[in-house]
């Protein structure tokens, strides 16, 4: 859960060596990697006894300088956004002691989850709904994200406004992205499914309309701005040119899950959406990037405050 949270943009100039293995990483890889090594060193619990568990009490009160150091930070290895991640983490931690039915009542895990959907299964029944599984990390984490927008009281999350979507209904002008909600359900389904779970209904979630996902569709030419100066300039997650560019990768992700199905002549139950993911557009954005632009970054450039989930 953590290296979700975490995964916001670096910036250009952050890396992470790995001290055991002496290899270097950047940007999502190096976020993972450091945020694991982190966990191995219990970073995130506040049990010494216990120490490969993120609970609420260590993540709550985790320092600013803790992080930094777990992320090898210094001056000439900024990473965009820190403060903005920890905040983001200290938040995570009050956030879990608040549905006590998800993550327990005495030791409050992100964990916890797993033991949640187990018990909430009908006897005898293995199967559960991949909606199911998001529906309990919108509303378990839901208070965590840096919503912008609320209705009745109730953060929406990740949701954008565009000025071409009008309704009469309240809300009718928003984009639901959910990427982080979303990349996490995905995230769990082999642990699930080790436990004995049967995940039904993968196409039921979206595609994530991430930077790695949107610039394969800039990169290979899906997508065409219509002006140049688009890529001349920064902009703000809510931005409409940032809102449009991943609302049309959303779906263009479908059309590209078409096309492999019927290529290889698979169907969605074979080859559903998140192993497309997962195996093809993600990596073959990273690639595609890190050849045409120095460091990978995107086509795009977003102005990020460590808590944009945009790889």
């Amino acid at each position: 859960m953590s290296a979700f949270l975490l995964d916001a943009s670096t910036g250009a100039d952050w890396q992470y060596c790995e001290a055991e293995t002496k290899e270097v990483y950047r940007r999502s890889e190096g976020l993972a990697v450091a945020t694991f090594r982190m966990f191995c060193q219990g970073i995130f619990s506040s049990n010494p006894d216990f120490p490969w568990q993120a609970d609420f009490r260590g993540l709550s009160q985790l320092k600013l300088e803790t992080l930094a150091a777990g992320f090898q930070v210094s001056r000439d290895n900024p990473l965009v956004g820190l403060t903005g991640r920890l905040e983001l983490l200290q938040r995570l931690g009050n956030a879990i002691c608040q549905h006590p039915l998800l993550f327990g009542s005495e030791n409050q895990r992100p964990g916890n989850l797993a033991q949640y959907l187990l018990d909430s299964l009908v006897s005898g029944v293995k199967t559960v709904d991949c909606a199911k599984i998001l529906s309990a990390v919108l509303t378990g984490f839901g208070e965590n994200w840096p919503g912008k927008y609320a209705i009745g009281g109730v953060n929406l999350g990740e949701v954008w406004r565009h000025r071409a979507l009008q309704g009469e209904n309240l809300g009718d002008e928003f984009v639901p992205f959910h990427q982080l909600s979303q990349w996490l359900t995905y995230s769990l389904l082999e642990p699930l499914q080790e436990l004995g779970l049967y995940v039904v209904r993968l196409d039921e979630l979206t595609g994530l309309a991430g930077y790695r996902n949107g610039g394969l569709c800039l990169d290979m030419g899906l997508l065409r701005a219509k002006d140049s100066a688009i890529f001349e300039q920064k902009y703000l997650p809510g931005s409409e040119v940032v809102v449009e560019w991943r609302s049309l990768t959303v779906i263009l992700l479908d059309k590209i899950a078409a096309a492999m199905r019927y290529k290889l002549d698979l169907s969605a139950t074979k080859l559903p959406l998140v192993k497309i993911l997962q195996g093809g557009t993600w990596a073959a954005g990273r690639k595609i990037a890190t050849e045409l632009r120095a460091a990978g970054v995107p086509p795009i450039h977003i102005e990020s405050d460590g808590t944009f989930f945009n790889s």
